[in-house]
């Protein structure tokens, strides 16, 4: 065998595992990723914090939430990855209707978490690492900017970034 094989050969032998075992392993991670994480990856999601499972699984931060928004039992259970069966009598613009939902909730949550100590320091983290941007002014100096809601409503305006410095 040529010189590469070897190599190769002897990095399996002693990682344990080849290359395609490797990228079947780090697939099976990605598809243990939670509806939370996943939502929080998304392009336009940067501004969100990750909510901790036992935040969102305890009623008393829930309260109030299931009247604003629709299929409430359903879009907890999306987001808290209960398996549901795909088949349980919901038509596809349902299923549509409950991931919009889903993520009307999480976004009610959120508000409610990052209030918290947990979720101020998820923010300052974000902050810090200048997830939510810069400002663009040249005297502010390239200074981290916050996002701000401007309402509790949803949907009624539109999130803005506040700078520290202007």
């Amino acid at each position: 065998p040529t010189v590469k094989c070897r190599l190769a050969a002897m990095q399996r032998d002693a990682s344990g595992a080849s290359e395609e075992e490797e990228s079947e392993l780090s697939q099976s991670e990605n598809d243990d990723a939670t509806w939370v994480s996943w939502f929080c990856s998304l392009k336009g999601n940067e501004f969100f914090v990750e909510v901790d499972e036992d935040f969102i699984q305890d009623d008393f931060n829930l309260t109030g939430l299931s009247t604003q928004v629709p299929f409430y039992e359903h879009a907890l259970d999306l987001i808290l990855d209960v398996d549901a069966p795909r088949d349980a009598g919901l038509s596809e613009e349902q299923q549509d209707s409950i991931e919009a939902a889903a993520e009307l909730l999480y976004g009610l949550i959120h508000a409610r978490y990052i209030i918290t100590p947990r979720g101020l320091a998820g923010m300052l983290d974000k902050f810090k690492h200048i997830h939510f941007g810069r400002c663009p002014r040249v005297f502010c100096q390239g200074q981290a900017v916050l996002p701000v809601g401007q309402s509790d409503i949803p949907r009624t305006h539109t999130c803005k970034t506040f700078c520290p410095k202007c």
